[in-house]
């Protein structure tokens, strides 16, 4: 059964794409295409289940009709769109399915990354992950939503980019943007949770730091369920997984 998102006085198409068009105005087309859809479909602007027709959003975004269907042909590859024949391009639904597989391959992935980053990790990575760690902190008090999911994203992938593997950050991706799919509609953004949540970050990168694999992993497991859980019974469905025993700082 698919996770219906509100769609009250959500507007026109043209209109609930226009805030992601600014940022994009340098790219190519297709680019520009694919960052404006990508950011409203990851945002929660355009709902799940919502048919993408190729001639309304060319007219909505002021461009021709080809960069609009290789953009959507890219987001169908990350999951974000689903292409039917003969009936053309819709947003993909959100589904207790579809969670718990993205986070089943999420904690696969990220637990080797974080692993890997705690082998690795060096001072420089360390101050970097600090430095977006503020960012995130900043926008969180000021209420700045895009720019808190921003630092976010770059706050984890500078963890995980210290794996030092070609391949676990690009397979992480397309498993991120659509796990912020679920967080927008189902816990109404993030912001509540990034400040309730910010000692849990700080300790990743203590435990990378301290270059300790097994409490990296413990510690994202946990961070990582946490939202999958809530995010899975806010939805009416079960939690997923069960969290692990982590040690108190400073115990023994």
């Amino acid at each position: 059964m698919a996770y219906q998102v509100s769609d009250d006085d959500r507007g026109d198409v043209a209109e609930r794409l226009r805030r992601f068009g600014d940022e994009a105005g340098h790219r190519t087309l297709a680019e520009k295409a694919f960052g404006m859809l990508h950011d409203a479909i990851v945002m929660g602007a355009l709902s799940p289940g919502e048919r993408l027709p190729i001639e309304d959003l060319a007219a909505a975004m002021e461009l021709s009709p080809m960069p609009i269907r290789e953009a959507l042909r890219r987001l169908d590859g990350v999951g974000l769109v689903e292409n039917i024949p003969h009936r053309g391009a819709r947003v993909a639904d959100l589904t207790l399915e579809d969670l718990k597989e993205v986070y089943d391959a999420r904690l696969l992935l990220e637990l080797s990354a974080i692993s890997g980053a705690a082998e690795n990790f060096t001072e420089e990575e360390r101050e970097s992950a600090l430095r977006h760690l503020s960012r995130l902190e900043q926008a969180t008090a000021d209420g700045a939503r895009t720019e808190a999911l921003r630092a976010h994203t770059a706050f984890h992938f500078e963890l995980y980019r210290a794996a030092s593997s070609r391949w676990l950050p690009r397979l992480i991706s397309p498993l991120w943007d659509n796990a912020e799919r679920y967080r927008a509609a189902a816990l109404g953004g993030a912001l509540g949770l990034f400040g309730a949540r910010a000692g849990e970050h700080r300790a990743l990168v203590a435990a990378c730091s301290d270059h300790d694999p097994q409490l990296a992993q413990d510690l994202l497991w946990n961070h990582l369920v946490e939202t999958a859980n809530g995010i899975a019974t806010e939805m009416g469905g079960p939690k997923f997984y069960e969290l692990r025993d982590v040690p108190e700082a400073g115990a023994a």
